[in-house]
């Protein structure tokens, strides 16, 4: 079950201050929204949207527009952190969220597209971080974690990623 659950691992802890982690957390969220494209196609042409990744998980329906509430939480986190001093991240009941009629009733391609716009602004905004900028921190209250703006790249490329495998797996017919 934990390799359905984390097809990709676990997410580690990157170290603060490695200049080729970032660009790679920059390049992942850049990359994202075309790579769930195609795999939002397939499923889509697979008639597969309604099924889960593993016993009791979401299904690719439920993923794709998670995908689409976190990122947009995690693009609002990063701009905080680069804009006020030390902030407390706000927290949200991604179950819920995945669980809102609107998941039910909104095409993934919705989901689709507002990812693609925001991972462009993402992705900006970072590639132009300065080393300065990359050391600001957060605070998450529901982890009680303490963010570098750069583990926090760092942990919302690894979701990408981590999202795309339990995809994978749906295509691959776990």
């Amino acid at each position: 079950m934990e390799d359905l659950q984390y097809p990709i691992g676990r997410p580690k802890a990157p170290e603060t201050g490695n200049a080729a982690a970032r660009l790679d957390a920059v390049k992942r969220i850049g990359a994202l929204p075309e790579q769930l494209e195609r795999l939002a196609r397939d499923l889509h042409d697979r008639k597969l949207l309604d099924t889960p990744y593993r016993p009791g998980g979401w299904t690719a329906q439920q993923v794709i527009h998670h995908l689409a509430d976190s990122h947009l939480h995690g693009y609002r986190r990063h701009k905080v952190t680069l804009l006020e001093e030390h902030p407390t991240l706000v927290p949200y009941d991604q179950q819920a969220w995945a669980e809102f009629p609107d998941v039910l009733a909104v095409p993934v391609q919705a989901s689709v597209d507002i990812l693609r716009g925001l991972h462009l602004r993402w992705a900006v905004l970072l590639a132009q971080c300065t080393d300065e900028q990359w050391s600001r921190t957060a605070y998450h209250p529901g982890s009680g974690i303490t963010y570098h703006l750069d583990t926090l790249a760092a942990h919302y490329a690894w979701h990408g990623d981590h999202h795309l495998a339990h995809l994978q797996l749906i295509l691959q017919g776990t």
